[in-house]
């Protein structure tokens, strides 16, 4: 969360000429709600079981950038279709430019809740090794420009 996932992905597919998705709007968009109500209706399970299957759809398309969320890597099933399917770019944050990013927003349900620069820590515990594990690339955006990670990670896809 907070690692510019959006913005860098939208910035990478036009250099790229290439479509770009962010797998939780695909969400929003198909359902017709946003991602906190998904949370509160059906809970994690039933957003993570709405997020692999988006990604098994969309991850057979050519020509795209595609911006998972934080918590896709969770799921085995996730991880190996997109590591057979494309290139995997690790956007490392630190938690304190996470923590930054995101405070203010209402719109991130796994942050809202007392502490959430502490949940902040505890996802990366369980998510970092994972990232780690399925990138192609690791590429850190703390104190960075969009536009400057979207060049590095343009560089090494087309060189």
């Amino acid at each position: 969360m907070g690692a510019g996932k959006t913005a860098v992905g939208r910035r990478l597919a036009a250099m790229l000429n290439y479509e770009f998705i962010d797998v939780d709007h695909y969400i929003e968009q198909r359902t017709g709600v946003d991602i906190a109500f998904i949370f509160e209706k059906e809970g994690e399970p039933g957003f993570r079981l709405r997020e692999s299957r988006a990604i098994a759809e969309l991850s057979n398309r050519a020509s795209l950038v595609l911006a998972t969320g934080g918590g896709a890597v969770l799921a085995e099933k996730n991880r190996e279709l997109l590591r057979e399917r494309g290139h995997i770019i690790y956007l490392k944050t630190s938690i304190d430019q996470q923590y930054d990013r995101t405070r203010a927003s209402q719109t991130r349900p796994l942050l809202n809740l007392d502490d959430p620069r502490g949940r902040l820590e505890e996802l990366m515990e369980i998510r970092g090794p994972l990232y780690e594990e399925i990138a192609t690339l690791r590429i850190s955006t703390d104190r960075r420009y969009v536009k400057s990670v979207a060049r590095e990670i343009h560089k090494h896809l087309t060189t």
